[in-house]
């Protein structure tokens, strides 16, 4: 069980077959720190997700491992495992591609929180096993993400010739009615007297 008052352990891994994340917390058993494991999630990568680079891959795997361990690590401090040193670099891009910057936004919660640690790449035979052997890309895999579609709006057309010469001369009526309308429209069409209008 894990402790939410002891910091927590991230372990990330991606590749070009599938993301991989162990969370681990260190906590006292027989009077001893051992580091135990709290939660493992694996899953495949999408066609989109293919075209990516080593170093982007591993950022959409920490975006994802954040989203998915949110429960745990929401408000507690906790240290993200990696072992490409370019992970914490591209998250400080200042002119990132539109990936990054939606990961760069959605960590912002996280950043007090969070230490980002590279480590040597046999440090992470945990994340690189489950990023390996990941689970398959469907509803029974509890890390699974539902590819992105674009909500379909319906969109109706409107006809500009249904609007006759009657609403024209409804919208000039109520214009010249109102006192500031009616000046400025007075100016737009040169009938304007006042010339302090102009400097004003």
């Amino acid at each position: 069980m894990p402790d939410f008052k002891l910091p927590f352990k991230l372990y990330i891994d991606a590749s070009g077959d599938g993301l991989g994340s162990a969370l681990h917390q260190v906590q006292i058993i027989n009077h001893k720190p051992v580091e135990v494991p709290i939660c493992f999630i694996s899953r495949q990568i999408k066609p989109a997700e293919a075209r990516y680079g080593a170093s982007q891959m591993e950022c959409l795997c920490l975006f994802w491992a954040l989203e998915k361990h949110n429960s745990f690590l929401e408000g507690c401090f906790f240290e993200v495992i990696t072992y490409f040193t370019t992970v914490k670099s591209l998250l400080n891009m200042k002119t990132p591609n539109r990936h990054i910057l939606r990961w760069q936004i959605a960590i912002q919660k996280y950043r007090g929180n969070m230490t980002i640690v590279h480590k040597d790449g046999n440090i992470h035979k945990n994340a690189d096993g489950l990023r390996r052997w990941q689970l398959p890309k469907n509803i029974d895999n509890p890390a699974y993400v539902p590819e992105e579609c674009s909500p379909q709006i319906p969109i109706k057309g409107i006809s500009v010739t249904d609007l006759n010469t009657t609403f024209f001369g409804e919208v000039r009526s109520r214009h010249t009615q109102d006192k500031n309308c009616s000046i400025l429209f007075q100016f737009l069409t040169k009938d304007c007297k006042e010339n302090s209008l102009i400097h004003s």
